[in-house]
Parts: structure tokens; sequence; C-alpha cells
């Protein structure tokens, strides 16, 4: 299947130096999208800035700590004041925090998984929801994981979080379902990136299929063409559950 044309659309990718968000970056803009690409690490970023050139893309940097809440703010002007629109939203990055019993979870490190993997996605549909709205069709996609159902022992802050993050997002489409802009939910699946070597350290990665496998449903589900609202795609077995029914 041909990759959608994104020429002329602006997406921003979070956690955009590795693993699904780089793979993602990469692949939209060698669709013809130009990519806001947010993360942490300068370094990292300006390799991505050169993947991109290297198929055609562009891309803005952004070096931006998703805890930095107010930053997020400063972000949706400043794409306002520069595109006056948003066509894209892939909400990706995530922090996986301690594999450990509840009980002895620190709070830093609690608080520091729910600000990157809930709060920092709603203080984005605040700041880039109106700027979508600007959109002919504005797209918004987060990134769930399994984890939010099966909860298993001493996983209890990403658990948590991917929970309370599905709950964000199906709120949000159900408040946009009577605009143009669509929101779902993508579920990977285990994939050959950190945060998986992180939580399974014994594991073999190459067992695991590479983060590039889910780069083509990424920028298909960011399309224009893509008309879904309020589904939840699981890459694993390429099954779409819809939530707003």
């Amino acid at each position: 299947m041909a990759s959608p044309d994104l020429s002329g659309r602006i997406i921003v990718v979070t956690g955009a130096s590795r693993g699904i968000g780089w793979n993602a970056a990469v692949a939209l803009g060698a669709a013809g999208a130009h990519v806001i690409a947010i993360a942490r690490t300068v370094g990292a970023l300006e390799e991505l800035d050169d993947a991109i050139r290297a198929k055609g893309g562009s891309a803005t940097l952004v070096p931006l700590d998703l805890r930095d809440l107010d930053a997020i703010d400063r972000l949706g002007l400043s794409i306002y004041e520069r595109w006056g629109k948003l066509d894209g939203l892939l909400g990706n990055a995530g922090l996986l925090g301690l594999i450990t019993p509840v009980g002895h979870l620190d709070p830093k490190e609690w608080n520091d998984v729910m600000t990157v993997n809930v709060t920092a996605n709603y203080r984005l549909i605040r700041s880039l929801d109106p700027l979508l709205q600007r959109s002919d069709a504005g797209r918004a996609l987060f990134l769930s994981s399994g984890a939010a159902e099966k909860c298993r022992p001493f996983w209890g802050a990403y658990s948590t979080s991917k929970a309370a993050l599905e709950a964000l997002v199906r709120t949000y489409a159900a408040e946009v379902a009577s605009t143009s802009v669509r929101v779902n939910l993508f579920e990977p699946g285990p994939l050959r990136t950190q945060m998986r070597a992180k939580a399974r350290p014994g594991e073999d990665p190459q067992t695991l299929k590479h983060p590039s496998a889910v780069a083509p449903d990424l920028v298909r589900m960011l399309s224009p063409e893509f008309h879904d609202h309020g589904t939840r795609f699981e890459f694993p077995t390429n099954s779409v559950t819809h939530f707003l029914d």
C-alpha cells in the first residue's frame, strides 16, 4: 500500500528522538509532512533531522522536556504564530518508571511517570486542540499499551498512567466527535525499543519487531484520508475496537 501524501501537513511528534517516535517522524517526513519533533536530547534530534532530510523531508526541532508543562503552552503559541494551524499530533512520549511494588514506588518516580504519560498529554490537548480545529482534517493519535488493562504486578505506575491516558483520550474523542478532528489510540505491542529492553532485560530483542514496523500504520492514521474516530488499534493483532460505540 502506498504511503499517504502528507505534503503541506504540519505534524507534532513527541518522544521523537528514538524508537517508535523516531521511526514515525522519519516516515511522516518521507510522506511529505513537516515534522515538529519534540524530545529532550538535542543531539538525538539533530540526528533525526539528518535522517528526515535524507528521505526528502523537513522538520522543526523542539528540545523540550514534557515535564515543563508551561513550555507546552509556549509550543502551541509558536505553532500558531508560524503556521496558524496544526494537522496532526502523535502523542508518543512515555516513561516506564520503576518495575517495583506499588508500596515501594518513590513519589518523585510516580509523579514523573504520571506527568509525562498523562498530564503532558492533557496539556498538549489543551494547547494544540485549537490548532487542530483550524486544520481541514486534524488528527490526534496517542500511544497506549496493553498494560492499561493487564495490570501486572510491579507495573503500577506505568499501568495506571496508560489507563488514565486512555480515559483522557476517550473523553477528548467524545468531545470533538462533531468536528473535523479525529482522535484515536494506538497499541504498538512488544517492539525492539529501549523501554522494552528496560522492562524485560532477559528478553532476546531479536525476537521482536523493529519499531519501524508500526510506522506505516501511524502515518496512515494521521493522514487526512483516515476518517475513523474513537478507535483503539492494536498492532499485534491488526484489530480495531470502537470505544465510542
